[in-house]
C-alpha cells in the first residue's frame, strides 16, 4: 500500500476518508503490468472530486504512483482512494491539509471465472438506495448502503443482489451494473437518482453505440427485469457475467453476453 507516494500502511485517524467517508474511489484490473481502462478510471476520480469538491490533486503524480504500483504485477486489482485529506473541524474541512492519495494492490479474484461459466444468481435485496442526485453515478466513499447489501447477501446463497432504490426502481447489483435483453432491445437502469456508473457500464455502452445498437437507460420494475429474455452484470474486474437465475426466474439465453464479452476482449486489448 502506498499513501501520498510512500509505502507504508499507517493513516491518521485524523483523515476525512475515515472520519466521514469525505472521498471518492476506483477499482481497476491489472493485467501483465497494465492498468486496464487508466484513462477511464483517472476520469472517474476526477468526476467524483469536481463533485465533492475536493481539490489540489496532483493528477500527474496520482498516475504515476498507480503504473509503478501495477507494473510488476501480472494479474491484480489496484484500488486507488482519494480522501479531502486530514483535519478540520467536525465537518468543516477549513484546516485540512493538502487531499489524501492511497493506492492499494490486492490478489485477483478466482470466482469470476467459475461464475462466467454456470451463471450467476441474484437475491432481491431489502436494503434499498436512497436517491440524492448530487452522489448519484459516482463513487464515493460511503458505502454503508453496500456494506449493508453484502451483509444480507452472505446470509443467502446467491452470488450477488438485486438492489431498488426507495422508490422500487431497479438500480443495481451490490457491486456491478445491470443490462438486460428483451428481443433485440437491449436496456439499462437510470442512475440519475442513485448507483454507481460504472467503468465498464460506460464503456460496453460506447461499443454498443459504435456498432449502432441502442441500450435504452430506462426506470424499470422489478417485473419488467424479471420478463427479460437475458440479463448481465457487469464491473471493471468481471467484466462481464451472464445471469442464469434472479428469485426463481431462470435465464438461459447467452447472445447478450456473448455480445458484451467480445466488447470486454477489445477493450481489454486497446486499453
Amino acid at each position: 500500500m502506498w499513501i501520498n507516494g510512500l509505502k507504508q500502511s499507517t493513516l491518521a485517524a485524523s483523515d476525512r476518508g475515515l472520519q466521514f467517508g469525505d472521498g471518492c474511489f476506483t477499482t481497476a484490473a491489472v493485467r501483465q503490468g497494465r492498468i486496464v481502462l487508466l484513462e477511464s478510471h483517472i476520469q472517474r476520480l476526477k468526476e467524483g472530486c469536481e463533485r465533492l469538491w475536493i481539490a489540489g490533486i496532483d493528477w500527474h503524480q496520482l498516475e504515476t504512483e498507480m503504473k509503478q504500483a501495477g507494473q510488476d504485477q501480472t494479474q491484480a486489482v489496484l484500488k486507488v482512494i482519494i480522501s479531502a485529506g486530514s483535519g478540520g473541524r467536525g465537518y468543516s474541512r477549513r484546516g485540512c491539509g493538502e487531499p489524501t492519495r492511497i493506492v492499494s494492490l490486492a490478489p485477483w479474484p478466482q470466482h469470476y471465472a467459475d461464475l462466467k461459466q454456470r451463471g450467476a444468481s441474484l437475491r432481491l435485496s431489502p436494503i434499498r438506495l436512497a436517491r440524492n442526485t448530487q452522489f448519484a453515478g459516482i463513487k464515493h466513499l460511503n458505502r454503508l448502503e453496500q456494506v449493508m447489501i453484502r451483509a444480507h447477501l452472505d446470509q443467502t446463497d446467491a452470488d450477488e443482489a438485486l438492489v431498488l432504490d426507495t422508490e422500487g426502481w431497479v438500480v443495481e447489483c451490490c457491486a456491478a451494473n445491470l443490462f438486460w435483453r428483451q428481443g433485440t432491445q437491449i436496456f439499462t437502469p437510470d442512475l440519475s437518482a442513485s448507483g454507481v456508473n460504472g467503468i465498464m457500464r460506460r464503456s460496453l455502452m460506447a461499443q454498443l453505440a459504435a456498432a449502432g445498437q441502442a441500450c435504452q437507460v430506462v426506470k424499470s420494475e422489478p417485473a419488467q427485469l424479471l420478463a427479460a429474455d437475458e440479463v448481465v452484470i457487469c464491473n471493471a474486474l468481471m467484466p462481464v457475467l451472464p445471469v442464469r437465475q434472479i428469485e426463481a426466474v431462470q435465464f438461459t439465453e447467452r447472445s447478450l453476453f456473448n455480445q458484451l464479452q467480445a466488447s470486454c476482449e477489445k477493450i481489454m486489448d486497446a486499453s
